[in-house]
């Protein structure tokens, strides 16, 4: 028993070793992802080059880039009331409306024949973030030591971001489910259709809840009342 457990306590470390250099290797490869997309996203989905690891740790970056965006950025730039911000509402508004598109794009597989699993599109869709993390994030300290002058400068940079991590989405959606980029370009305006939905059934499922709710506590009142 003793040297059975020996043997596993050496494994132990060796296994989080090659889960670390796993996790590592998957990050780097968002690097040839960018630069070359579609045999990237391609061996991403097929070849499982990446981790849903890596993509949560971009996802979350994003996150943070567009928090210290609002935050940081210089007020010639960026004109938001600092005093109102609420750092997770921020975050949440772009982390649920993120997650409902992977969930209407996936909903949709199977009418248009698509061969992406979910956890695939939200890997795929987190990598497509990395261009707008690598260029806005300094983004954010440059804006406070360049010129009002050289805000050309600036909102092109923030544009060349935004429209490469698109293009990016596009790729990726596109061989994760082996479609032709006419198809993906459909497929793309329904997803957003499927995303309105869920947000419309979601908003009555919540209402209904509330009202529920409210319809209980009226009632637990009024016998309270008369009991008491």
């Amino acid at each position: 028993m003793s040297a059975i457990r020996l043997q596993n306590k050496e494994k132990a470390p060796s296994a989080r070793k090659e889960k670390w250099e796993r996790y590592v290797a998957s990050l780097k490869y968002a690097k040839y992802v960018c630069f070359h997309p579609f045999d990237g996203f391609w061996d991403l989905a097929h070849e499982k080059k990446g981790s849903i690891a890596a993509a949560t740790t971009f996802l979350v970056l994003f996150l943070i880039t567009h928090v210290l965006k609002l935050m940081y950025t210089n007020f010639q730039f960026v004109n938001a009331p600092l005093q109102y911000i609420n750092v997770f509402e921020q975050a949440a508004s772009l982390l649920l409306p993120f997650l409902i598109l992977c969930l209407g794009n996936w909903s949709l597989t199977t009418l248009f024949d698509g061969k992406g699993r979910f956890s695939d599109i939200y890997t795929a869709m987190c990598y497509a973030l990395v261009p707008f993390i690598v260029i806005q994030l300094p983004l954010v300290f440059v804006s406070n030591i360049i010129a009002f002058d050289e805000a050309a400068f600036y909102t092109v940079l923030m544009s060349v971001s935004v429209v490469y991590s698109l293009a990016l989405a596009f790729v990726g959606l596109m061989q994760v489910h082996d479609y032709s980029p006419g198809k993906t370009f459909i497929f793309l305006i329904f997803t957003v259709l499927a995303a309105l939905i869920i947000i419309f059934l979601m908003l009555v499922f919540f209402s209904l809840l509330s009202d529920a709710v409210s319809f209980f506590i009226s009632i637990y009142r009024e016998i309270a009342f008369r009991l008491y």
